[in-house]
């Protein structure tokens, strides 16, 4: 029974239950799952996600524009669809079991910290705080999410082309994400910055 529920293919069902079995999710002022966000703002940029890691994939691993925009496509179908989704649900699920769907206040520049940090994958619904907190609750989530995506397409590149040289695709599959990742970074400093400012 414990093998079954560790099953990659119940994530999705133990996430909805936990979601909306949850007594937090009784309140109207449960705070704001970041996924809520991500999803759309991540279907939004996934065409230009996808042209420029193809330029860039065509260029170092030397693949015809077709293989090129196939692997970019496949690559960031899977890593954006399954393996956010997948992170974000083990991130809230380390959360709540460590403590972090607590309001510990942000009157000090630790509480804003937590909030943003520990608190990232469902923020803490404190009254008019959203502008500066989600996008610094969006660049403490570009971290596991760069990691999760780098590894994902990694292994689809292999997958799809067994070909090529495994040190090659790993350094390029790394690569093509800190470009599009450093561009969603700088986007959500700079909406972080002109909240606080």
């Amino acid at each position: 029974m414990k093998a079954e529920l560790l099953n990659l293919k119940n994530v999705p069902i133990i996430t909805a239950w936990f979601l909306f079995f949850s007594p937090k999710a009784a309140f109207a002022d449960a705070g704001l799952p970041m996924i809520t966000l991500i999803m759309p703002i991540s279907a939004i940029a996934i065409l230009p996600v996808i042209i420029i890691e193809s330029i860039y994939i065509r260029h170092v691993l030397e693949l015809s524009w077709i293989k090129a925009g196939k692997a970019a496509a496949i690559c960031n179908l899977v890593s954006t669809f399954a393996g956010i989704p997948i992170t974000w649900a083990i991130l809230l699920f380390i959360q709540t079991i460590s403590g972090g769907s607590v309001a510990w206040g942000i009157k000090t520049i630790w509480g804003k910290i937590i909030a943003i940090t520990w608190q990232a994958p469902w923020l803490i619904p404190y009254q008019f705080q959203f502008n500066w907190m989600v996008p610094g609750a969006g660049i403490v989530l570009l971290i596991p999410f760069f990691f999760v995506s780098w590894w994902i397409e990694y292994l689809v590149l292999r997958k799809l082309f067994k070909e090529l040289n495994s040190i090659n695709s790993k350094q390029a599959v790394r690569n093509m994400n800190l470009i599009t990742y450093s561009l969603l970074f700088f986007w959500l400093l700079f909406l972080l910055i002109k909240a606080i400012v």
